[in-house]
């Protein structure tokens, strides 16, 4: 039996929208007040802005860096809990301070507001 065009798109489109609706994080859903509050409390803005680089980089080139990877939202986790080392522009490490939440629904709110950015 040989489908039409449209007929073979609908499982596809079927089958892309439960990806997404299944994937890791709907950034939709941040809760970017939240995320904000937790993002001063925890000390990040000391090291991080927005929108340009301090000691580390900015959240929108972090955000640039991760986007379109699925593994983003893990490694992002990862760096705010596990407290790795860290290589400044200026050649010196550092381990990165872990966030104020052991939460993991707040830790994840962070993670997709700074891939939102």
């Amino acid at each position: 039996m040989k489908l039409s065009i449209p007929q073979k798109l609908i499982p596809l489109s079927v089958i892309g929208i439960a990806a997404a609706a299944f994937s890791g994080m709907s950034y939709a859903a941040v809760n970017a007040e939240a995320a904000t509050a937790l993002i001063k409390t925890s000390g990040c803005l000391k090291c991080h802005a927005i929108d340009k680089d301090k000691t580390g980089s900015s959240f929108k080139k972090i955000a640039a860096k991760w986007k379109g990877k699925g593994d983003a939202e893990a490694k992002l986790v990862d760096n705010l809990t596990k407290s790795p080392k860290v290589k400044h522009k200026d050649g010196t490490e550092e381990e990165h301070k872990v966030i104020e939440t052991k939460d993991m629904g707040e830790i994840k709110n962070v993670v997709g507001w700074i891939l939102s950015q």
